[in-house]
C-alpha cells in the first residue's frame, strides 16, 4: 500500500542536502499521489522532473498502480509551511485570522511563532480632523492565522 509516509521518506531521501522542501504530499483515492515541492531559491522544472523520476524508480507500478503528479506551489493557494513564509519575505500577503479579520501588507519577518507585517491603516492622528493612512508593523502569532496567501501584483 502506498502511504503518505512512504512517499515522504522517498522525497526526503532525494532532497537531503539541497534547499528543496516538501510543501504537501496528498494521496487521493485510486492512488493519485500529488506532491507539492518548493525551494529556498527557485524550484525549477528540471528539479521537478528529477524528483518525479526518482519517485517512479522507488515505487514499483507492477506491485501497485498509481498516478503521480509533482509540482511547485500554486500562487493562488495558501502558504502551508513556515519555509514558504521565509521565502516570501518582502512580498505582499493577505492574512486571514481565525476571528475572520483580514490584514494585507508586506511580509517583513518570520519567527518560529509569529510573522510581522507592515500594513497601512486609517487612524485618527492627533491634531487632525480626518483619519489618515499610517504605516504600522503588526506581529501576528501563527496560532491566530487561518490562512495566508500571496497577493499577486502587476507592475
Amino acid at each position: 500500500m502506498i502511504t503518505k509516509e512512504l512517499v515522504t521518506s522517498h522525497i526526503e531521501e532525494f532532497i537531503a542536502g539541497t534547499d528543496m522542501f516538501i510543501v504537501d504530499v496528498t494521496i487521493r483515492p485510486g492512488n493519485n499521489i500529488e506532491v507539492t515541492m518548493d525551494c529556498d531559491d527557485t524550484f525549477t522544472i528540471e528539479a521537478c522532473t528529477e524528483l518525479h523520476r526518482h519517485l517512479l524508480k522507488q515505487m514499483d507500478r507492477d506491485v501497485e498502480d498509481y498516478a503521480l503528479t509533482v509540482s511547485s506551489p500554486d500562487l493562488t493557494k495558501p502558504l502551508l509551511v513556515k519555509r514558504q513564509y521565509v521565502k516570501n519575505i518582502g512580498r505582499i500577503v493577505q492574512v486571514k485570522k481565525h476571528d475572520k479579520t483580514k490584514l494585507e501588507g508586506e511580509l517583513l519577518a518570520v519567527t518560529d511563532d509569529t510573522l510581522t507585517l507592515r500594513v497601512e491603516m486609517k487612524e485618527q492622528v492627533p491634531g487632525k480632523k480626518k483619519k489618515e493612512l499610517v504605516q504600522k508593523e503588526i506581529e501576528i502569532p501563527f496560532a491566530e492565522i487561518n490562512q495566508t496567501k500571496i497577493v499577486i501584483q502587476f507592475k
